[in-house]
């Protein structure tokens, strides 16, 4: 069943107009909006479907945001659209006709069923009751994939022009990451060094190290869609990924925000803050 365009809340941005700071903030799968036709059309029920949310990742941010950034946060659920994918992510299961040449990208995520419309999650399997018409897929991604991602380049683009440079910061939340030695709380993605110059990766892992936390790079997450999309570091464009331990702010249950929340938050802003500096020092250099 098709959304009206009513029920479709894209995201919301945060934080002052006149970009007080060369930062953005991007958090796209914290989204708790859950439309009544998407439930309906659903075989899940919304508990199973809030699995796949980084579950109030978007409380991380809001000390930054009053400290100067700018933040654009997803408010539709992550598995109506997940925004960190590509439109053309879409696995070929939640098509009611064959694909239009070209339509469709495979890729691990696709086949892991978590497309940008997710197919298949495991707390439960299959996602929807039927597939889709490529007019109802198109709606998700005109009402709110190409909203949000313009909110983004629009953010970034005030940025640029009041500071010469733009650092977007992705935020999402993890699991534990279990293994052999200390295993890290923070994963910090640069897409191996594609979409963000080392000196603002830098400054991110030696603020997680500096907090006393272990920190790892682009492995197990390197960063995603939107990585790809806003990052381009040769124009000054400049764009992170950060995954968070969930366990580090939710409860022993990671249902609901508990006791270290306020230390993340701390986390967070002081990752802004780092970056933010060191943003400012490549400009006056740049002079």
């Amino acid at each position: 069943m098709a959304m009206k365009p009513s029920e479709l809340i894209a995201y919301a941005r945060l934080g002052q107009v006149g970009a007080r700071s060369p930062l953005v903030i991007a958090v796209p799968h914290a989204g708790r909006h859950y439309p009544p036709a998407m439930l309906e059309a659903a075989r899940l029920p919304r508990s199973a479907l809030e699995t796949i949310e980084d579950r109030y990742a978007d409380l991380l941010v809001t000390d930054a945001v009053q400290a100067g950034a700018v933040a654009i946060v997803a408010q539709a659920a992550r598995a109506y659209v997940d925004l960190n994918r590509d439109e053309q992510e879409i696995d070929p299961v939640l098509l009611t006709t064959r694909p239009s040449p070209g339509m469709l990208i495979a890729s691990p995520k696709v086949a892991g069923g978590l497309g940008v419309v997710p197919s298949r999650i495991a707390a439960g399997g299959a996602v929807w009751k039927q597939p889709f018409s490529e007019a109802e897929l198109e709606a998700r991604m005109a009402g709110v994939h190409r909203p949000y991602h313009a909110a983004i380049a629009a953010a970034m683009d005030e940025a640029m022009a009041v500071h010469g440079i733009a650092i977007l910061l992705d935020c999402h939340s993890m699991p534990s990451l279990a293994g052999r030695g200390p295993s890290p709380r923070v994963v910090v993605g640069d897409r191996h060094g594609r979409s963000a110059a080392t000196r603002f990766v830098a400054a991110v892992m030696n603020t997680v190290r500096d907090a006393g936390l272990t920190v790892a790079r682009n492995h197990p997450y390197a960063g995603g869609h939107t990585l790809d999309r806003h990052g381009q570091p040769r124009r000054g464009r400049h764009a992170i990924q950060i995954e968070v331990d969930r366990s580090l702010y939710l409860d022993p249950l990671e249902l609901e925000p508990g006791p270290g929340l306020t230390e993340a938050r701390r986390l967070v802003t002081a990752i802004a803050a780092a970056l933010e500096d060191e943003a400012r020092g490549l400009a006056l250099a740049a002079e």
